[in-house]
């Protein structure tokens, strides 16, 4: 897992996106309509795995990985995760040295037509639209195969396996996350996806202290500053260790995509 996990920081350079939509638009807006009080709900909860058949660590076939050659690997992922649990959208991206086999999988099982399903966000006791950003890790171990989901992409976190869930952009009342929106291109010039890496400060409450551009590809197209207008009103679920709420740094990325690609 050492090894996996400093990986990140070469991994983390790495543009290779490969989306997976349902009826969402490539922006990454999930729906905002607002959900009515649910009784018993807490004040924070972010999208988490969940259990039984149909969670997406119990639909990822571990047995056919290993069958392929995978050897010890290490992808990411993010998706947009709807009130009922449903997934909107999706994409894989980065990946250690040879994990092509765990991502593929991960593609198939984390797309909206194989409907994985979360437990969804909750915010202010009310049900929301989420954005869940996951780590995928896999390793043989005597012979037999490990495989682990974790709910946050810092690198630091990942190499101690804490129990750590990054903060989560939210839709809806109360936040000003409304997805994301490709930056006004010159006439003429032909759109290419851009990658943004945000780094954020936020607080136990879900609210964005500090928020800096930490780099853009490509450079000059204005990507940077497209992220930072779309995050900087956002309201996140909160960072969550061992159970609770807490402060946080943490660098997310934030991919745009072509119209048409």
């Amino acid at each position: 897992m050492r090894a996996l996990a400093f990986s990140l920081i070469a991994l983390l350079s790495v543009v290779d996106l490969a989306w997976s939509q349902g009826s969402a638009t490539p922006s990454g807006q999930a729906s905002a309509a607002p959900s009515a009080p649910a009784a018993g709900l807490p004040m924070f909860r972010p999208v988490l795995i969940g259990q039984g058949p149909s969670a997406l660590i119990n639909r990822i076939d571990e047995q056919d990985v290993v069958r392929k050659g995978q050897k010890d690997a290490l992808v990411m992922f993010l998706c947009a995760v709807k009130k009922d649990g449903e997934v909107e959208w999706s994409a894989t991206y980065g990946g250690t040295p040879d994990s092509d086999f765990l991502k593929q999988e991960l593609q198939r099982r984390i797309s909206p037509a194989v409907n994985p399903r979360f437990i969804p966000a909750v915010h202010d006791h009310q049900l929301v639209d989420a954005i869940y950003y996951g780590t995928v890790t896999f390793r043989v171990v005597n012979g037999k195969p490990r495989l682990r989901i974790f709910s946050n992409q810092e690198a630091g976190e990942l190499e101690k396996e804490h129990d750590f869930i990054g903060p989560q952009p939210f839709f809806g009342d109360g936040s000003g996350f409304t997805g994301l929106h490709y930056p006004p291109m010159e006439s003429g010039r032909v759109q290419v996806d851009g990658k943004v890496e945000l780094k954020m400060k936020v607080d136990a409450t879900g609210n964005l202290q500090e928020i800096n551009v930490v780099s853009e590809n490509p450079p000059l197209l204005g990507f940077g500053d497209a992220a930072l207008k779309d995050f900087r009103e956002a309201k996140f679920i909160p960072a969550f260790r061992d159970g609770k709420p807490v402060e946080c740094e943490v660098t997310l990325p934030v991919f745009y995509k072509a119209a048409g690609l």
